[in-house]
């Protein structure tokens, strides 16, 4: 049951509100909560009774762990703890790569285990070590177990993130942050729900026969024409850009109607102008976890360029590893490394607005743009692509290097290119020049600390942030129904639903 499915949308989430605004108006906030935690232990069930009792297994140890690590403050316990949680993590996500490796290297050939890896279990794994960690150092008094059960299993983040922190949820599971504006929640969380419909249904499985095309044929073998490894490419830079997205959106919406706000994960990344902005704006919270829990442990920027380098390195590769058991996505990690490490040397670059004096600025930040997502791109093959050899064949064509190539297979793609052009000009306009959904609603404070998050914005940009300002209004309401009614008929147009991207990692 994913966030876009008629049967969250029509069977799941209309009681859990309607119960939820039952106790509210009761004020009883303890039967909130439970009534949250039972609702979202049942959204996990509906993909697997018996990882339900993994989830709450780890519920219950972590808890345990961190009661202890209250009484003693033992580093002893919090390392247990961590270690075990990480083990947990590797065991079912890496063991089959492990043993493909093995096999590989010395030609053995020991059984695959064949582990179903858990859904969630990365996202769960890493908050509820930095829950660990952040009682250890005393940032956690103390915490009852119903309220840490919500901040680990609350369905709107429990799936794909964001990857949350004590500090953003726990101290918001009270009866006045329930008790807050309903309709204004209602209002809010459904807007940003509806336009992540939108973008999942619409733009992002619209982008993605396309891309599903290129790669599938690549992965043969096949020679990629130039014309159609470019199509192929971009449609799956929007495809995961607005599937992503979409779930963000989704997410806060969701969290939103509960008075509940989460912290920003997704903040038009294609806007950034270098790969580190970039790293700012996708994937937020894994990107503040990585930098806290292992590239400042490692030594971050204190102990000299090189190492600074190595430890860029070693992030951005765990990283990498951390969205799949797969040598492309360590490769993929490693290729972000490297544009991190080239980006901090040439922190002078021309590009650069404040230190520019030669190229005119609109045409800085447009050229520092394009080559940053030029760049991420190329990382997207390694990404999207099964195996080396597939994402090769996509490069080669990326770059014109292909020389003969069978047309019958390219035919139907390339008759219809002059669409799919169309298509991609007008998603690149939206990505760069629109607004996101944060913007759009940013009046109603739609996450945790908005006003750090907002960026300067430039030119049509910043006309349209200025314009397009969501309030509850008549209007408003007409044209969300609109987006919304787009979203539901094309769902139920369907032949399969499409899982989000991040829901396999």
């Amino acid at each position: 049951m994913v966030f876009s499915s008629l049967e969250f949308i029509y069977l799941f989430l209309p009681p859990v509100l309607l119960v939820f605004i039952i106790l509210r108006h009761l004020n009883w906030e303890k039967g909130i909560i439970w009534w949250l935690i039972i609702a979202s232990l049942g959204f996990y069930a509906w993909w697997s009774l018996m990882h339900l009792i993994l989830l709450m297994t780890s519920v219950a140890v972590n808890y345990g762990l961190h009661r202890q690590i209250l009484r003693s403050g033992s580093k002893t316990v919090l390392a247990f703890g961590i270690s075990a949680n990480l083990a947990t993590l590797a065991y079912f996500k890496y063991t089959d790569f492990l043993i493909g490796n093995f096999n590989a290297v010395t030609g053995s050939e020991v059984p695959m285990a064949n582990i179903v890896l858990p859904l969630a279990i990365s996202f769960f794994t890493f908050q509820q070590i930095s829950f660990l960690y952040d009682t250890y150092v005393g940032k956690i008094a103390e915490c009852d177990f119903a309220k840490y059960c919500l901040f680990v299993v609350f369905f709107p983040q429990l799936i794909a993130g964001p990857i949350v922190l004590q500090k953003h949820t726990i101290p918001q599971f009270i009866l006045p942050v329930f008790r807050q504006r309903l309709f204004v929640n209602l209002s809010v969380g459904s807007t940003l729900f509806l336009i992540g419909l939108f973008k999942k249904i619409v733009l992002a499985d619209g982008m993605a026969p396309i891309s599903n095309t290129v790669f599938a044929l690549a992965e043969t073998g096949q020679a990629v024409p130039m014309e159609a490894a470019w199509l192929g490419t971009m449609a799956y830079t929007f495809q995961i850009y607005f599937d992503f997205s979409g779930y963000c959106d989704m997410a806060l919406g969701l969290a939103r109607m509960f008075g509940i706000r989460l912290p920003i994960n997704f903040n038009s990344p294609y806007k950034a102008k270098n790969i580190a902005d970039f790293w700012r704006r996708w994937h937020i919270t894994l990107s503040s976890f990585l930098r806290n829990f292992l590239y400042i442990p490692l030594g971050g920027n204190r102990r000299g360029p090189v190492r600074r380098y190595i430890n860029l390195g070693v992030t951005m590769l765990l990283g990498g590893l951390w969205h799949g058991a797969s040598w492309n996505f360590v490769f993929w990690g490693l290729l972000h490394g490297l544009y991190l490490s080239i980006n901090n040397i040439c922190s002078t670059f021309v590009f650069d607005d404040s230190k520019n004096r030669i190229i005119p600025p609109i045409l800085s930040r447009v050229l520092a743009q394009a080559l940053t997502l030029f760049s991420i791109m190329v990382a997207w093959v390694f990404f999207r692509a099964e195996t080396f050899p597939g994402a090769w064949n996509v490069l080669q064509g990326l770059f014109g290097l292909t020389e003969y190539y069978n047309q019958k297979l390219w035919s139907q793609l390339l008759n219809d290119s002059n669409l799919y052009w169309a298509q991609a000009i007008a998603l690149t306009l939206f990505v760069v020049w629109l607004p996101n959904s944060i913007e759009i609603v940013k009046n109603y404070n739609p996450v945790i600390g908005i006003n750090k998050i907002i960026h300067k914005a430039y030119g049509i940009s910043a006309y349209c942030r200025n314009v397009v300002i969501w309030r509850p209004t008549p209007s408003w309401s007409f044209a969300m129904f609109a987006v919304g009614l787009v979203g539901l008929v094309q769902l139920y147009r369907l032949d399969v639903l499409t899982e989000f991207i991040y829901f396999n990692f």
